[in-house]
């Protein structure tokens, strides 16, 4: 199975900053963001995606302000976060930075009170009672959409096609898109890439919507790792679910890592509250193997708290960005390093092995020349004198961190601090 879809040529070497624009700053604003983005342009930030920017419903609200996940319309803006001008403006200023914009999509329900339940009340399933329903119990403030339905197609590819002709987007992040027939997103990206090639993000793990979508999310690695940073699984089942994604999935599929995002940070816990002092080389992980990395708003501050989903919760900026410098250094080293895109098929990723597999994770992209070696302490010890056992490393290399040059051979031996990382690249 492959995709059907021409890839934007940027996708491979792109990253992701999710934006929560509710709390990213005290206005929650579209204009107050706006001020953020030549920061984050130097910070590295290729593609901004911002969780739904549409009107949020009243009835069955949960909290004061309710989730965004829950659509009043899908054709406006929240009058919380500005005007669809304002919105225009954003977006052409993140296109003048050189930066790209996708919107969170809604596609498999809406609120209450959203437009529709007035204007096509077909376009919904029922409960044994004819009324309108939630996909599942507990998601009370939202109620399902029936695709069963083909004029509920129309109108959902008509309602996306507008923030694409309008407001100039450059994709979409699909929120639980596997509860939405796979035939429908067939549908809806034939139709809206025919106005603008565009960038397609899944949220699922589901290896068919490849056929359609150039990105999934790696639910399964982000679990795993959280349990390897509790201790309760080892080195063999981390590197297993990393091997099961290479045969498992399309050679060309981008896969999206991350350590955090809204869910996680508001119903788990902060990335610090689920992988402590592992925060930073997972960190280096996601911006080095292959896929495409996704942060979340704060990391770079970094965020330690869990932001409220249904309420107004600002993340507490204090001037000093800590792990600027540290992302910088990964999001430009994948940007511009040819062997670090996600889903190339002409890039080799080669797990190496070491004097210490137990704890070590080592590995090598190439690609025409281009090389990127990465070496991940995975544990509270500090390790000295690790060697890589393959001759395959030769040459001169760039530490990314210190920027000197090392000379590097098979007979090179490897310092790494507790829960410490080297990257170099050739």
């Amino acid at each position: 199975m492959s995709n059907a879809f021409k890839r934007v040529d940027w996708a491979a070497s792109t990253n992701i900053y999710e934006v929560n624009l509710r709390q990213y700053t005290y206005e929650g604003s579209f204009a107050a963001f706006q001020k953020e983005l030549p920061r984050l342009k130097d910070m590295g930030v290729e593609t901004l995606w911002f969780m739904p920017i549409t009107p949020i419903g009243v009835a069955n609200r949960k909290g004061t302000l309710g989730s965004y996940y829950s659509a009043s319309d899908y054709v406006s803006t929240n009058p919380e976060f500005g005007t669809l001008e304002e919105f225009k403006i954003l977006v052409k200023e993140a296109h003048a930075l050189g930066q790209k914009v996708i919107i969170d999509w809604v596609a498999n329900h809406t609120a209450w009170d959203h437009v529709w339940t007035k204007t096509n009340p077909d376009f919904y399933s029922r409960n044994n009672d004819g009324n309108f329903r939630p996909p599942f119990p507990d998601w009370e403030d939202v109620i399902h959409l029936n695709y069963d339905n083909p004029a509920l197609w129309d109108a959902m590819i008509e309602a996306m096609a507008f923030w694409v002709k309008e407001c100039d987007i450059d994709g979409f992040r699909c929120d639980m898109a596997h509860l939405v027939r796979l035939s429908f997103w067939l549908e809806a990206r034939k139709s809206l890439d025919a106005i603008k090639p565009l960038f397609w993000l899944a949220e699922c793990e589901d290896i068919d919507f490849h056929e359609v979508f150039d990105a999934t999310y790696t639910w399964k690695w982000m679990h795993i790792s959280q349990e390897y940073a509790r201790h309760k699984v080892s080195m063999k089942e981390l590197y297993g679910t990393l091997k099961e994604y290479e045969l498992e999935f399309p050679k060309d599929a981008i896969r999206t890592y991350f350590t955090s995002n809204h869910d996680e940070n508001s119903w788990n816990g902060s990335e610090y509250e689920k992988y402590n002092d592992a925060v930073k080389v997972l960190g280096v992980f996601s911006c080095t193997w292959n896929g495409v990395p996704m942060l979340y708003s704060g990391q770079e501050l970094p965020n330690k708290k869990r932001l409220k989903f249904f309420d107004k919760d600002p993340i507490e900026w204090n001037g000093t960005y800590e792990l600027r410098d540290f992302y910088k250094t990964l999001l430009t080293l994948h940007k511009n390093n040819p062997a670090c895109g996600g889903g190339d098929i002409k890039i080799a990723t080669i797990k190496l092995h070491t004097t210490n597999d137990k704890n070590v994770l080592a590995y090598l992209r190439k690609k025409n020349g281009n090389e990127v070696l990465v070496l991940l302490n995975l544990s509270a010890e500090p390790i000295t004198d690790v060697m890589i056992h393959e001759a395959i490393i030769d040459g001169e290399y760039n530490n990314v961190f210190t920027n000197k040059k090392v000379q590097l051979n098979s007979q090179s031996l490897y310092n790494l601090d507790s829960w410490g990382w080297l990257v170099f690249e050739k």
